[in-house]
């Protein structure tokens, strides 16, 4: 008899883009072994791995989770029910679905928390994680390719200094691709009730808290802690049947993709950083609306751009002039563009224009024609050689965070009132 094995499951990339959900092959697989026995041992994970990697099925999200066995036979049976449902659920059909499954029963070392955090931050290839599996001797399944297995091992690994939690209600298999049924009226109660405790609930006051995929997924709430969300959940009303719940414990809104940049050239494509400039060229609107500027400092400079979904935000980037200083938070993607997730405007650099001298009597004067000076409309009073007056432009824009709507934010992207609520 052995007692108190202590067993890691990750598993990645079961989903597709039409369709199935990582989260929800999870809640089954929990179900089928507390139906057995067996002892989950705190929430579930969901790690949310870097945004940008170009051969991310949707969301880039794992899952792990850890378990308290007795028997040495208990650890066979876990594995079966775990790659039986793995191999019965995911969309193996969808050429960019290749699921990996690790197992692993030692300490969470050094070297498996330092690549989870690359897996989020950098581009992290198989065969690094395949030789940091063999290493601590962690067992892989793989199916297809097996890249989920780059994420299962991350899952398992990743640290959890900051972390949110989500509950995810699951839609019964009849409605999956067909309008989710939510009391909308329900929602903003929910969102009043626990804000911010509960946060990205509603967006410009619809509800936020739906996917728009085909998936399994019904809703999800996000918070700060399980009672918060469980909470929230009590307030929501659903209009069809909820087929099962789980809440996860995650990465989700921590800002955990961000790496601090100290130039814009040591920058790397397919990674998300922040990194301070100043605003080399006036904002424009591209076809698409699109809002794009450049960013500068001594190293070089880069595109920026405030895509279309970003709405209200692309306004205030719109609002910044050449010599502003930001710090821009964000990833750089296949165009080599940095994608602006948040700004935080340092200084505004004053602005002017010259305009016509006034008049004894107080009024501005008009030009008297080219070389002949200034006219007061008013009093008939003419100038010859009086300066024209450089009069600072009060800016419609303030110093300050700005972020994108939660429509349009990346899964790890922290909202402020996450950050506010820190400091």
């Amino acid at each position: 008899m052995y007692n108190n094995i202590l067993l890691y499951v990750g598993f990645d990339d079961t989903d597709s883009s039409s369709g199935m959900c990582t989260t929800y092959v999870c809640a089954v697989v929990l179900e089928r072994l507390k139906a057995c026995g067996m002892t989950l041992k705190g929430e579930p994970r969901l790690i949310r791995l870097n945004p940008f990697a170009p051969y991310k099925t949707r969301g880039n999200g794992a899952v792990s989770f850890k378990l308290v066995l007795d028997h040495k036979q208990d650890v066979k049976r876990v594995k079966k029910i775990v790659l039986d449902t793995v191999e019965e659920l995911s969309q193996m059909d969808d050429p960019r679905t290749n699921p990996g499954v690790v197992f692993y029963q030692g300490p969470i070392t050094e070297d498996l928390q330092e690549y989870s955090l690359r897996t989020v931050q950098c581009m992290v290839t198989l065969e690094e994680a395949e030789q940091l599996a063999q290493q601590i001797e962690a067992e892989v399944f793989k199916y297809k390719n097996g890249r989920g297995v780059i994420g299962a091992l991350a899952a398992i690994g990743c640290p959890l200094s900051d972390k949110t939690y989500e509950l995810i209600a699951y839609r019964e298999v009849d409605n999956y691709g067909e309008v989710r049924r939510i009391d909308e009226d329900s929602v903003r109660v929910m969102n009043q009730k626990t804000y911010p405790e509960t946060f990205d609930n509603l967006d410009e006051g619809y509800m936020a808290i739906t996917p728009h995929t085909p998936c399994p997924v019904l809703y999800g709430i996000r918070g700060e802690s399980k009672e918060a969300v469980s909470r929230a959940q009590e307030l929501v009303k659903s209009e069809e049947p909820i087929e099962r719940v789980m809440v996860f414990l995650t990465n989700q809104h921590t800002d955990m993709h961000l790496q601090n940049s100290d130039t814009i050239a040591g920058m790397d494509q397919y990674q998300c950083y922040r990194v301070a400039g100043e605003v080399y060229s006036t904002p424009h609107v591209i076809e698409g609306g699109h809002v794009i500027f450049n960013l500068k400092d001594a190293s070089g400079e880069i595109e920026c751009a405030a895509y279309e979904p970003t709405k209200g935000f692309r306004n205030t980037v719109r609002k910044l002039a050449p010599g502003d200083y930001v710090i821009v938070y964000g990833g750089i993607g296949d165009r080599g563009t940095l994608n602006v997730e948040k700004i935080e405007i340092l200084h505004l650099r004053p602005q002017y224009q010259n305009l016509n001298p006034r008049c004894k009597c107080g009024k501005r004067m008009k030009s008297a024609g080219k070389d002949k000076g200034y006219k007061c409309s008013r009093c008939g009073v003419k100038v010859v050689d009086a300066p024209k007056e450089k009069v600072e432009i009060v800016r419609d824009l303030e110093e300050g965070f700005y972020e994108v709507p939660p429509s349009a934010r990346r899964h790890l992207s922290q909202p402020l009132v996450r950050i506010q609520g820190h400091e």
